[in-house]
C-alpha cells in the first residue's frame, strides 16, 4: 500500500449552507434530502495535532485478498455463512425497500463478488467493519507498526485538504467527472428511475474503477470521493459536533451505527460532498463500502517513501 504523509494542521469541520443556496446547486432534490442535514452541524474547528500516514488509495481487491491468504482470516460475509449484497439487473427494485438492482444478503455475494466485475487493482467493497478492523490489527502485528481506521475527523481533514468547498476542487458538482467515480452517465442506464441526478458527462465507469483513476486532492490522495464509501473508526452520534473536542475527535464513546464517508459509484453528487456523514452497523456488507487505512507514525520515524 502507498501511503501519503498528512500534516497535522487545523479545520473547520462539518457545517450547512443556507437552504436557498443548497436548492440553486442541486435543483432537482426533494427538499427533505436537502434539509435532512443536522447531523452535519454545527460547523466547529478541529485541530489534528498529529501528522499521520494515510493510504494514498482504498484498499483494493488484491490487497484484501492477499490479507486473507496470508493470515486466514475468514471476512464475515463468509464466515457468518449469509454472504453480502450484490448488483443483479434482473432483480425486480419493486419488491425490496432498498430497491436499485441491488439484492442481499445471499451467499452468492461477498467480497469475492460483488455482481460486477472487479480487478485486483478496484476498491474492494462488501466488507464490514470489522473486516477492516482484521486488517488493520493484522498488518499491524505483521508490520510492527500501528495501521488503524482513520478517525472522522482525520477523514474529513484530509478529504479537504485545506479547502472549505463541497468538494475538493470546489462547490461545482461536475467538477466531479475530473475527480471522483461517481453516479452519471456512464451508469445512469442501469438505473433509469434515477437518470435525473446523474451528473452530466461519463468519468469513463459504471461501476469501480481502478484505485488512481482520477486527480488526487492537494495532499496527494485519490478517491477521498466516488468509488467506495470508507469505513471511519467512530461511532454516529447525531449531536457530537455539538459537543466534540477542539482537538482530535474520536466520536462518542459507544453506538450502535458506525460512521462512512466519501460516496461511492453510485452516489449522487449531493452525497458525494465533504461533510456528508452516513453509517451503518459494524456487521454491514454491502456492493458500494470499503475501506482506507492510517499507518501513525511513531516519534522520529523517516518519511515513508510512497512505493512502500
Amino acid at each position: 500500500m502507498a501511503f501519503v504523509r498528512v500534516p497535522a494542521g487545523s479545520f473547520w469541520m462539518g457545517g450547512v449552507p443556507p437552504l436557498e443556496t443548497l436548492e440553486k446547486a442541486f435543483p432537482l432534490l426533494e427538499r427533505q434530502r436537502l434539509t435532512d442535514l443536522a447531523d452535519e452541524s454545527p460547523a466547529h474547528e478541529v485541530h489534528v495535532t498529529r501528522a499521520f500516514y494515510l493510504g494514498q488509495h482504498e484498499v483494493t481487491v488484491g490487497q484484501f485478498r492477499r490479507f486473507v491468504q496470508a493470515s486466514g482470516y475468514q471476512p464475515e460475509s463468509e464466515a457468518d455463512g449469509t454472504g453480502g449484497y450484490g448488483y443483479n439487473p434482473a432483480y425486480d427494485p419493486a419488491t425490496t425497500r432498498r430497491g436499485d438492482a441491488f439484492e442481499g444478503r445471499d451467499p452468492r455475494y461477498s467480497w469475492r463478488n460483488p455482481g460486477f466485475a472487479q480487478g485486483p487493482d478496484h476498491p474492494v467493497v462488501n466488507v464490514t467493519w470489522n473486516d477492516a478492523q482484521a486488517l488493520a490489527r493484522w498488518l499491524s502485528r505483521t508490520e510492527g507498526h500501528r495501521y488503524r481506521l482513520p478517525t472522522e475527523a482525520e477523514w474529513e481533514y484530509a478529504c479537504r485538504a485545506g479547502t472549505r468547498t463541497r468538494y475538493p476542487h470546489g462547490d461545482d458538482p461536475q467538477g466531479l467527472l475530473r475527480t471522483a467515480n461517481t453516479f452519471d452517465q456512464e451508469a445512469a442506464p442501469l438505473w433509469p428511475r434515477w437518470r435525473q441526478h446523474a451528473l452530466e458527462g461519463s468519468d469513463g465507469h459504471a461501476f469501480t474503477a481502478p484505485v488512481g483513476s482520477y486527480a488526487p486532492n492537494a495532499f496527494g490522495l485519490h478517491d477521498m470521493l466516488g468509488n467506495a464509501w470508507e469505513w471511519v473508526s467512530d461511532w454516529h452520534g447525531d449531536t457530537y459536533y455539538a459537543q466534540s473536542p477542539h482537538d482530535d475527535p474520536q466520536g462518542p464513546d459507544e453506538g450502535s451505527v458506525r460512521v462512512r464517508r466519501g460516496g461511492s459509484w453510485h452516489t449522487w453528487s449531493f452525497y458525494a460532498r465533504c461533510g456528508y456523514r452516513n453509517w451503518n452497523s459494524p456487521q454491514t456488507r454491502y456492493t458500494l463500502v470499503g475501506m482506507r487505512l492510517v499507518r501513525e507514525i511513531a516519534p522520529e520515524s523517516r518519511p515513508l517513501a510512497p512505493d512502500r
